[in-house]
C-alpha cells in the first residue's frame, strides 16, 4: 500500500478512536528506523498526557489495528504526548501557537543562516514569519525541515 493511502487509511481508523476517548490525535508517522518500522501516535488533552492516557489509547488502537491489519510488515506502536518542544507540523497548529517562541530548521541556508529562533507572528501558504530581535523574517515553507516550539525552564 502507498504511504499516503496508508496514512489516510491510518488517520481513518485511529481518530475517531483517539477522538472518542476523549483526546486530540496530534500527530501521527509511519517511519522506517535501523531496519524497524515504527507507528508513532501523538496524543494531546487540555488536562495534559500521562502514562495511563497513553497506555488507554495504545490498547484500543492496537485492537483496531489488529482487526484491521493495514500495515503489511511488523511495527512497533508508539503513543506518547507531543511533549513540551512540540512540532507544528499543520496549519491548525501554526494557528493555535502564533504568539509562542519556536525554532525552525531548515534544509538549506536562509540569508545565511540553518535555523532560526524567534516568535511565530504568522505564515501563509508560501512562507513563515518570525520576529527575530524585534525584526520580521519570513521565511520560505519549501525550506522548512521542522518547526517546534522552544520552551525555556
Amino acid at each position: 500500500m502507498k504511504k499516503d493511502l496508508l496514512m489516510k487509511t491510518l488517520n481513518d481508523t485511529i481518530e475517531p478512536i483517539v477522538n472518542g476517548l476523549d483526546y486530540e490525535l496530534y500527530h501521527m508517522e509511519y517511519v522506517k528506523e535501523a531496519g524497524e518500522y515504527y507507528l508513532r501516535i501523538y496524543i494531546d488533552s487540555e488536562n495534559g498526557i500521562t502514562f495511563e492516557d497513553c497506555e488507554k489509547v495504545s490498547r484500543k488502537v492496537s485492537e483496531a489495528l489488529d482487526a484491521s491489519d493495514p500495515i503489511e510488515e511488523a511495527y512497533y506502536l508508539e503513543v506518547s504526548s507531543p511533549g513540551i518542544e512540540r512540532g507544528l507540523y499543520t496549519d491548525a497548529h501554526l494557528e493555535r501557537y502564533t504568539g509562542s517562541d519556536v525554532i525552525v530548521k531548515l534544509d538549506k541556508l536562509f540569508e545565511g543562516k540553518k535555523a532560526y529562533t524567534g516568535r511565530l507572528h504568522g505564515f501563509d501558504s508560501s512562507t513563515i514569519t518570525l520576529l527575530v530581535d524585534e525584526s520580521e523574517v519570513s521565511i520560505p515553507r519549501e525550506i522548512i525541515k521542522t518547526v517546534n516550539i522552544s520552551f525555556k525552564f
